[in-house]
């Protein structure tokens, strides 16, 4: 995907005109550059989203506009909120194309922070390269505006010393050490995930109608740290509507939007079921 064009003249193609009130818990099947470019400034608590990676998918034949979606994005965050931008890139010419990071680039250079770079690693691989050492991970940029204001961060990493106490020293910037200042403090059964997250990659496509669906725990997992019960959770490029299911299974109230209607009628469909049953 060539980046080549300015925001301003992105910007122009998507004319703003104000929604007095967000569509709460829906999808919304249309452009996303058009569709969030209706929500009011500063009104989305979380975003949580894959876009199309390169050309590796047709997704029925539909493009986007990265830096419209892009500055659309940094419009409605609010202030402290979190964009969770999961992303890869294609292989041309026997070369990465590095639109992953270019895109990360241009978030910090519309006043994102690039918060974390965290990586989502697969546990399999569909069609392993013999040409390289196997691509089994993907980024997940963490872009915040501003220190994001809710970091629930997932404790659930087994310590192998849990029972001990902290000992060792502590580095100052000169490279001399120092007594640790956590000396002598128990060592907790569970410790904070670090940023390598690993997921089951097939698990969840049985029951989602989409080429390129992304593991539910990922979602849920990052709506879990970044929100609270009750924020708006947005995701721009729906698809398969993984992003809206956990969403709603988290209590957050959620925003799908989706160019192709096959996946939003699938998407929706599969949200009625799931509210029969709740």
């Amino acid at each position: 995907m060539e980046q080549t064009e300015t925001d301003a003249s992105r910007a122009s193609m998507h004319p703003i005109v104000l929604r007095p009130e967000l569509p709460i818990d829906s999808i919304i099947c249309g452009d996303n550059c058009d569709v969030v470019g209706r929500f009011a400034r500063e009104s989305i608590d979380l975003v949580v989203t894959s876009p199309p990676y390169d050309d590796l998918r047709t997704y029925g034949g539909h493009g986007w506009d990265f830096f419209g979606i892009a500055w659309q994005l940094w419009r409605v965050v609010k202030d402290g909120g979190v964009v969770v931008w999961i992303v890869a890139d294609a292989t041309k010419d026997g070369g990465e194309t590095g639109t992953s990071m270019r895109q990360a680039l241009h978030f910090q250079q519309l006043g994102f922070r690039i918060y974390d770079t965290m990586i989502y690693e697969k546990d399999g691989i569909a069609f392993p390269d013999a040409n390289r050492y196997q691509q089994c991970w993907e980024y997940a940029f963490v872009l915040s505006k501003g220190m994001p204001k809710k970091r629930n961060l997932i404790a659930d990493r087994k310590n192998v010393s849990f029972g001990r106490t902290v000992t060792g020293t502590d580095r100052n910037r000169d490279g001399t050490t120092r007594e640790s200042s956590c000396k002598g403090n128990p060592i907790k059964e569970f410790g904070i995930r670090w940023n390598i997250w690993r997921f089951n990659n097939t698990a969840d496509n049985g029951k989602r109608n989409h080429p390129a669906p992304f593991p539910e725990a990922l979602a849920r997992d990052h709506i879990r740290t970044w929100s609270d019960e009750g924020d708006v959770v947005l995701d721009p490029f729906s698809g398969s509507g993984t992003t809206v299911d956990m969403a709603r299974e988290l209590g957050r109230k959620y925003i799908g939007v989706e160019i192709n209607p096959e996946y939003v009628e699938s998407s929706q469909k599969r949200l009625r079921q799931q509210l029969l049953w709740s």
